[in-house]
């Protein structure tokens, strides 16, 4: 089952969610982690800016940052996932080093993905089927309905158990390293951002019974998933 809301504009939703964010982070107990995933394209942006402008330092304490994909290219280009937040988000509220935990694009991609995994696997609790629960997941999705670096058509991906791997996307840059889609199965919460008229048909394609999309995949496989969109589907 999933939650759709739509708001008037982007900056709307942003607004909504970063206020939603910092209340779910006044409600957990701060004594034990909490991890996120953040995605990457143009909305987090001002989702960030949202949060900054909402938040005190101290309401992230003890937060642990992932990602829900990124980009193989440095960690100071402006392809780089870990930049956009580490410029909107990190540095403004000064977080912690320790509590951010990048993917090594620097290393092999397969030394990319075990460091990101066994970080993961540290600050959370595990399913019995082995997947860990992250507390909170970042979702944007693409016109093609994709959502992290999961696209359309890969059937690998589909198959794969593992938490992050690593893949060839359609656009450039395209190597990527993703979580997989038992990872956001097994999410406590999952928040999908759509910002964009243009991808009102990939939303209603998604929402669709027995839908195949990657956002479909995704919805399928868990209880509730929450939506926020700028458009109606």
């Amino acid at each position: 089952m999933s939650g759709c809301t739509a708001f008037a504009d982007k900056a709307a939703l942003t607004e909504y969610a970063a206020a939603q964010w910092l209340e779910l982070l006044a409600k957990r107990d701060a004594g034990r982690p909490f991890t996120v995933a953040l995605s990457g394209g143009r909305i987090p942006r001002l989702l960030y800016e949202s949060v900054v402008e909402l938040a005190r330092p101290s309401a992230f304490d003890n937060v642990h940052f992932f990602w829900g994909d990124e980009r193989v290219v440095p960690p100071t280009d402006d392809e780089s996932n870990f930049k956009l937040a580490d410029d909107g988000l990190f540095r403004p509220l000064q977080i912690p080093i320790g509590q951010v935990h990048r993917v090594q694009t620097e290393c092999s991609e397969t030394e990319a993905v075990q460091l990101a995994t066994d970080e993961l696997e540290q600050l959370t609790d595990s399913q019995a089927d082995g997947q860990p629960v992250i507390d909170l997941v970042f979702l944007g999705m693409g016109e093609d309905a994709h959502v992290a670096s999961l696209f359309p058509g890969d059937t690998e991906s589909i198959e794969s158990k593992a938490v992050y791997r690593a893949v060839t996307g359609p656009k450039p840059p395209p190597r990527r390293i993703t979580l997989g889609y038992p990872a956001l199965a097994a999410a406590r919460e999952v928040w999908v951002l759509a910002s964009g008229e243009g991808k009102a048909e990939a939303l209603r394609a998604s929402l669709a019974k027995g839908s195949d999309t990657p956002l479909g995949r995704v919805l399928q496989s868990r209880e509730h998933t929450e939506i926020l969109t700028d458009f109606k589907p």
